[in-house]
């Protein structure tokens, strides 16, 4: 019995239990990784797995069951189970099923299954490469290790809604991490690469040429002067402005009422050339799916436009609450309900070079890492550690470390300005970034 076939038979059984509507995921998944350190492998780890969540409603009363044994003699107790816990929760009014059955969406155009599994020996082989050229690099002492991974995930929905739908998603990843100097005046840098399709993934030798070059420019750092000035976000970091864009545009917290963003909708919140876009069918995406958590069509979303927040990301059950209709953000597990949460998120490049982006800065930070979660999703309120490299006189200069970068995510939204270097590697991107007037706090 296939999937979809399987799916619709537990939602069968879930009805003659006395669901009133149900819908099920099934979601296998494969993954492969070597980590390799000195020049030898040290771990190859292989893991399948194979998970079935059920939702059902019983009226406006709804429950979830999981199980990892996946098989239909099982479904009768499990249906039960389901709906006894259902008939003992508090009435949702908001909860129950996507009000459209939704479409069964193409999956193969957007090309997300790289479905020959790499042998171990050319993982090793990539892991191994990687760390090679890393450590070449002039002054790299010590090596942390390299991973090459490979995973791959079906995913298949069904509900009573007349929804049935699947698809596929692989990625290929790789990661380094070295050390540089020695003694008390170390410094430790990575890199990584992640992509749908392994012709799409970066060479190991740049990306291990990368991390051992990045390690060894952060040694002897100082601590900046306090200030206020300018900051520029490396590309590392910058996609974690537009996380926190997600995080305040998500539906289920404005709903609740603790986004900064909540009575923003429609006004500008960014500069008149910022576009912050999501892209669920973003051909090879990290994050690209034919439908959502609930089985609605999916298709690309502007957040942002010239400026203004346009839109939220909603599922169902946040929509109903805002009295608005789902756009297609719907994320779940096989244990968790569907709740809001970005694809293919990015913040479209601008017009200036990343070094004509700070060619008139007397005095900033150029940050590459940031250090601990310090963002009050309620007001907007940042601060985080960081380090980086000052800026002088419009270029790079000396490495800095232990310093903090503060600052009121409103304010930091309409100052930003985006280079044109943007690169898809995170599911969450954005092109190196200005952001004028924060707070460095250092000495």
């Amino acid at each position: 019995m296939d999937d979809l076939a399987l799916l619709d038979t537990l939602l069968a059984v879930a009805r003659a239990a006395g669901a009133d509507a149900a819908d099920a995921l099934l979601s296998s998944s494969l993954s492969l990784g070597v980590q390799c350190r000195l020049g030898r492998a040290e771990h190859v780890e292989r893991a399948e797995s194979r998970d079935l969540g059920l939702r059902v409603f019983v009226g406006q009363r709804q429950a979830l069951v999981s199980t990892s044994a996946v098989a239909a003699a099982r479904f009768p107790e499990l249906a039960a189970q389901a709906v006894a816990m259902a008939r003992l929760l508090p009435e949702d009014r908001f909860a129950g099923l996507a009000e459209s059955a939704g479409v069964m969406a193409d999956a193969d155009g957007l090309e997300l299954d790289d479905a020959a599994e790499p042998a171990t020996e050319a993982l090793a082989a990539r892991a191994l490469a990687a760390e090679e050229a890393a450590r070449a690099v002039a002054g790299i002492t010590n090596s942390e290790g390299a991973e090459a991974s490979y995973g791959r995930t079906e995913t298949a929905l069904a509900a009573s809604n007349g929804f049935a739908g699947r698809f596929a998603r692989t990625r290929h990843s790789l990661s380094v991490s070295v050390l540089a100097g020695e003694g008390t005046d170390m410094q430790r840098d990575y890199d990584f690469a992640s992509a749908v399709r392994l012709a799409d993934l970066e060479a190991p030798e740049t990306v291990g040429r990368s991390a051992g070059e990045r390690a060894v420019a952060r040694l002897r750092p100082r601590r900046p002067r306090t200030m206020t000035a300018p900051v520029v976000f490396d590309q590392r970091v910058a996609g974690g402005l537009i996380g926190h864009l997600a995080m305040a545009a998500n539906g289920a917290a404005v709903a609740r009422g603790t986004s900064f963003l909540r009575e923003r909708l429609g006004e500008s919140v960014f500069g008149s050339a910022i576009t912050v876009m999501d892209d669920p069918r973003r051909r090879r995406g990290l994050r690209s799916r034919p439908f959502d958590g609930e089985g609605l069509e999916t298709a690309p979303l502007a957040l942002v436009r010239d400026g203004i927040l346009a839109s939220w990301l909603l599922d169902s059950r946040s929509a109903r609450q805002l009295g608005l209709r789902s756009t297609a953000h719907a994320s779940r597990g096989t244990e968790s309900p569907p709740s809001p949460a970005p694809s293919n998120l990015y913040l479209l490049p601008g017009t200036p070079s990343p070094a004509e982006l700070m060619a008139d800065i007397g005095e900033g930070l150029y940050v590459t890492e940031l250090i601990g979660m310090g963002v009050n999703p309620v007001t907007g309120d940042y601060s985080r550690g960081a380090s980086g490299f000052m800026i002088r006189d419009g270029s790079l200069a000396e490495p800095v470390a232990e310093c903090t970068v503060a600052g009121n995510l409103l304010a930091m939204f309409a100052s930003l300005v985006p280079a044109s270097d943007l690169v898809f590697r995170r599911g969450i991107d954005a092109p190196t970034v200005r952001l004028d007037g924060m707070t460095v706090a250092g000495t």
